[in-house]
């Protein structure tokens, strides 16, 4: 069973950072693909970034590419999403997933609660 924890969302004005982190637990954190989602008020929930188990291909939306780095640590069994300049439009409950693949369109096996970001203008 595999078991995601998200942290580190809150509230921020537009140009500042966050950092994100998905802590995960249950058997071979190193053989998942991880996945960052959000989903804003209204909308449906959207892919933002990804990063491959070893950690050497990582794929991104274009609206948040050069703005967001995802990294992992496997010693921590931790994945980060780094977000700089920040802005309303990236208002949304972010949530991390283990998955098969990278992108939009990958099989999630396990998906985390959300953590919320609220970028003020």
């Amino acid at each position: 069973q595999v078991t995601l924890v998200e942290s580190g969302g809150g509230l921020v004005q537009a140009g500042g950072s966050l950092r994100l982190s998905c802590a995960f637990s249950g058997r071979a954190f190193s053989a998942y693909n991880i996945n960052w989602f959000r989903q804003a008020p209204g909308k449906e929930r959207e892919f933002v970034a990804g990063i491959s188990w070893s950690g050497i291909s990582t794929n991104y939306r274009d609206s948040v590419k050069g703005r967001f780095t995802i990294s992992r640590d496997n010693a921590k069994n931790t994945i980060y999403l780094q977000m700089n300049s920040l802005n309303p439009e990236d208002t949304a409950i972010y949530y991390c997933a283990a998955a098969q693949g990278l992108g939009p369109s990958s099989r999630v096996d396990s998906w985390g609660q959300g953590t919320q970001v609220t970028v003020s203008s």
